[in-house]
């Protein structure tokens, strides 16, 4: 049959072919397009999948916008802050002229003995400022010692942890020590004072007092105190010398008896070097000047 339908195909003309297809094309024209029958679930589903694409769409697109919005929220707020900091410039540079301007007109209505003796006024208020600061901190310096330092150290020097490597040390534990391995030992209920003492003059040596009333104050002393009595000493021992030494860092080393637990405590924080050569000398470091690692 193909044979024949090959054969009749190559016999067809170019106007029976013509006239073929334009028959099916009326054909196909004059027929309806196809709908589903009332009732048919089809064009739920169709809109239920155009629906679904257009929320997909939607929700692609609203991800890629909230990155540059979120991109944009942080350059705004960075331009903000560059806004903030410009216009905080801008107010001290225009205080500090308004403020310079005054002092030059107040200076030409001014003797020479005015304006010394106001000079004068307000670098001994300044001082007196800088006074009440310094005796602030010290004494803060010397609770944070006394209540949290001190016990810490005493640990150290008894064979305890690092400085930090136990927060929570009740200085009554103290008077048992820790063994080998730097753990604490259980404390007795009644641990020998004698022995505790004579072990604290050992490490921290006896007070340098006399008379009954020190002999007494010698027993009530314990680990904690004797340790806190030692970091004090020791930083009174290196500002002093720091001052004394006017920027001269070679002059400002004080010479250890020993080498303490508060001695490295200031070392590892920072705050004190050990001489170069004799690690027996530690000084303060000059906060004002270069640091030497």
């Amino acid at each position: 049959m193909r044979a024949s339908a090959g054969s009749s195909g190559a016999g067809l003309s170019a106007k029976d072919s013509l006239e073929i297809m334009t028959g099916a094309y009326k054909i196909m024209t004059e027929e309806g397009p196809y709908m589903p029958p009332a009732g048919s679930p089809l064009p739920a589903l169709l809109a239920m999948r155009r629906a679904r694409q257009t929320i997909t769409e939607t929700n692609e697109h609203n991800d890629a916008q909230t990155d540059v919005l979120e991109q944009l929220r942080q350059r705004i707020e960075a331009e903000e802050a560059n806004l903030r900091e410009q216009q905080a410039l801008q107010t001290a540079l225009e205080n500090r002229i308004q403020s310079l301007r005054e002092g030059l007109e107040s200076r030409e209505k001014k003797s020479e003995e005015q304006i010394a003796e106001e000079r004068m006024a307000e670098l001994r208020k300044e001082k007196e400022h800088w006074d009440e600061q310094t005796s602030s901190l010290m004494k803060e310096l010397n609770w944070f010692i006394g209540e949290h330092l001190g016990p810490m150290l005493a640990a150290e020097e008894l064979g305890g942890p690092v400085v930090g490597g136990l927060m929570d040390i009740d200085p009554k534990d103290l008077s048992a020590g820790f063994s080998a391995q730097g753990k604490p030992k259980k404390a007795k209920e009644q641990p020998d004072q004698d022995r505790r003492q004579r072990r604290i003059d050992d490490i921290w040596g006896p007070r340098e007092e006399q008379g009954q009333a020190s002999t007494r104050r010698n027993h009530e002393r314990d680990e904690a105190a004797a340790a806190s009595a030692e970091m004090r000493d020791l930083i009174e021992q290196l500002m002093n010398k720091l001052v004394e030494a006017g920027g001269d860092t070679s002059a400002a080393y004080v010479e250890l008896p020993r080498e303490s637990a508060a001695a490295r405590f200031l070392v590892r924080s920072k705050v004190a070097l050990f001489h170069p050569r004799d690690a027996r000398k530690l000084r303060l470091v000059d906060f004002g000047r270069d640091f030497e690692d």
